[in-house]
């Protein structure tokens, strides 16, 4: 059996995706999400994958021994640590953001594979919103034969491996944390975020490349700037959507441990510092 842990904006697509393609799939959702997805279904709107709902099984606890796709916020994985080590999962695929995660889940005792996961998908109401032409999945190499990948890929999601676990999860967190951290400090798209002062912008940049680099995944400030500026100038993060609407948000995950692991490193990151500051600030 296959568990989604977590079927919002990206759970929720995934999982709508397999129980679609025929997989024994249960989502796995706090009560009143899950008494919500047993009346109503989960219901899909995608540029790529079309319209529909899904009325599949629904459940508050993982199911002992499943594959576990988890595709919860970073702040929620100390509420849903507990039940999955009682799960005694086969193997968990973690989709969170950031990369403190999956040693956080590893100390646990758990079988896990930190993967990446490039979607824009939305909850509007009761629906999935899902934008743009593509659901890309990039897993470490030791994870390509995982019942939870291949499910995955059979569902329609792109796979594709990415080498090991740090470098698959550094190739996001270096081009996402200061897409998220830039957007959220001016409550602005990427395109005005990276204009609204630039030396800011740049030494951001160049700080998470330095940890980035640091951690083992070399990382050149000008390709991660070049990256971020061939974005759609209207892309927000979801980072600042949550602290646009007051929290919680993933400031920790996305923010803090990059100061945390700058620290360790005896790397100086003022400006990292200054922004992570003034959005903690603004959450209060």
């Amino acid at each position: 059996m296959l568990a989604v842990v977590g079927p919002g904006a990206v759970g929720g697509l995934l999982a709508a995706l397999l129980h679609r393609a025929g997989e024994d799939v249960v989502a796995v959702a706090r009560p009143a999400t899950a008494q919500r997805l047993l009346a109503d279904g989960l219901h899909v709107r995608s540029e790529l994958y079309g319209e529909w709902t899904a009325h599949l099984p629904v459940a508050t606890e993982a199911p002992d021994g499943a594959a576990v796709v988890l595709a919860v916020k970073a702040y929620a994985l100390p509420h849903v640590l507990p039940d999955l080590v009682t799960a005694r999962p086969a193997e968990v695929l973690a989709l969170l953001n950031g990369t403190a995660h999956a040693e956080t889940l590893r100390r646990a005792g758990l079988t896990v594979a930190g993967a990446s996961i490039q979607v824009e998908s939305v909850r509007e109401g009761g629906v999935v919103v899902h934008r743009g032409g593509f659901c890309n999945l990039t897993v470490p190499d030791d994870a390509a034969s995982w019942r939870t990948t291949r499910a995955l890929e059979g569902a329609g999601v792109a796979v594709r491996t990415g080498g090991t676990e740090t470098e698959v999860l550094w190739h996001k967190y270096a081009f996402l944390a200061p897409m998220a951290l830039l957007t959220s400090w001016t409550d602005e798209p990427i395109g005005p975020a990276l204009e609204r002062e630039p030396a800011l912008a740049a030494g951001l940049v160049a700080e998470v490349a330095a940890v980035a680099t640091a951690e083992g995944v070399p990382t050149e400030p000008a390709g991660l700037d070049r990256a971020l500026r061939r974005l759609p100038e209207t892309m927000r993060s979801s980072l600042q959507h949550d602290v646009h609407a007051g929290g919680p948000a993933e400031i920790e995950a996305l923010g803090g441990d990059l100061l945390r692991l700058a620290e360790r490193h005896g790397i100086d990151v003022p400006v990292l510092a200054r922004v992570v500051g003034d959005v903690r600030g603004r959450l209060g």
